[in-house]
């Protein structure tokens, strides 16, 4: 087992969200799911915990209820190696979600994830501060990050 491993508070939707993300994902699965018991505080036999892999990294989700729902302060960061990989991330995470601002989106369960290409990455550390400064600029207009985009930002002209 991985040392530290995130820990999903969802109300109810434990088990939909952890087949869905599976599905999204290569090399995932459910490894296993716990249901509560007579003690609760769940309802006897409902699911409690489901653990996954999303892409080889191990997750827990639980069904704990309305008291705490996710925001911005937590994300999950998919680094992509691909124009055809963020369109793909984008749209199926992305369904029935929200779209945020730089690559970030709202899944429809309320979890925010980055969907960003790794060229956006090796742009922004270019030791050519004016290049990296306009696909800086490029970037912050953008909500799904368009590699084209930045690579014509970052042959330009200051």
């Amino acid at each position: 087992m991985q040392k530290i491993t995130p820990f999903l508070w969802f109300d109810d939707q434990a088990e939909e969200a952890a087949g869905h993300y599976t599905s999204v994902f290569d090399d995932s699965r459910i490894v296993q799911v716990q249901r509560y018991g007579e003690a609760g505080p769940g309802e006897p036999g409902s699911v409690m915990t489901v653990t996954f892999e999303l892409a080889g990294q191990q997750f827990i989700a639980l069904n704990g209820g309305p008291q705490f729902t996710f925001n911005e302060a937590v994300s999950l960061y998919v680094d992509c190696t691909s124009q055809e990989e963020v369109d793909e991330l984008w749209a199926r995470l992305g369904e029935g979600g929200e779209e945020g601002p730089c690559g970030w989106l709202k899944d429809r369960y309320g979890l925010s994830w980055q969907i960003i290409p790794r060229r956006l990455t090796d742009l922004l550390s270019d030791q050519d501060t004016g290049r990296a400064n306009r696909v800086m600029r490029a970037m912050l207009e953008m909500t799904k990050i368009d590699v084209a985009a930045l690579e014509e930002a970052a042959g330009g002209e200051e």
